[in-house]
């Protein structure tokens, strides 16, 4: 394998261009790359991206999870998140129930506001006071007016959401079976 560079010739380079003209390849009129400069009618995508970034702040100012439309699970699905770059092992540890919970959170009775509440504030606690793992029970109760049951979809909705989570999924049946999830933090001032 011969390792010199062919250069072309004034003629090569000339059937070259020819071949591009035939198969309808224009030049670019500019070499620079686009800044990014707001094009004309461009109003309606700046008035999204305004209004996703108000939304972005009340999420930053308050709470951190959303009030949005959430995916409806089934009472007995299996819940289960973890971060890209989680290892295998540590994801297994928490599936199997090897990561021993330090605290946890019943949300039996809860109106879905208070849920949510309740939750924001124990995971808020739990990461100020180093916890790794906590159990948070959701239940499986069925919502009165929908057909599935709300406050465990809502729950797998904001934990995802929730910036110091890595990883999270159904307890084991010692623990509370589907309805209840092992939630692993981040630890503060700590990576993974």
């Amino acid at each position: 394998m011969s390792r010199d560079r062919h250069v072309p010739d004034d003629d090569e380079i000339n059937a070259f261009r020819q071949a591009l003209r035939e198969a309808g390849v224009r030049p670019i009129a500019s070499n620079r790359a686009d800044p990014g400069r707001r094009r004309r009618g461009d109003a309606a995508a700046a008035e999204r991206r305004a209004a996703a970034t108000t939304v972005a702040d009340d999420l930053a100012g308050g709470g951190r999870t959303s009030d949005g439309r959430v995916e409806p699970v089934r009472p007995s699905e299996f819940l289960d998140f973890a971060l890209p770059d989680l290892p295998w092992r540590t994801r297994q540890q928490l599936k199997r129930g090897r990561l021993a919970w330090e605290a946890g959170l019943d949300l039996h009775g809860h109106t879905l506001e208070e849920a949510r509440e309740e939750l924001e504030a124990f995971l808020r606690d739990a990461c100020d006071r180093r916890r790794r793992c906590v159990l948070v029970v959701h239940g499986k109760a069925w919502g009165s007016t929908r057909d599935y049951p709300v406050i465990k979809s809502h729950v797998n909705a904001w934990l995802r959401e929730w910036p110091s989570v890595l990883a999270f999924c159904s307890a084991t049946t010692i623990d509370g079976g589907t309805g209840a999830v092992y939630v692993l933090l981040r630890r503060r001032g700590a990576d993974a």
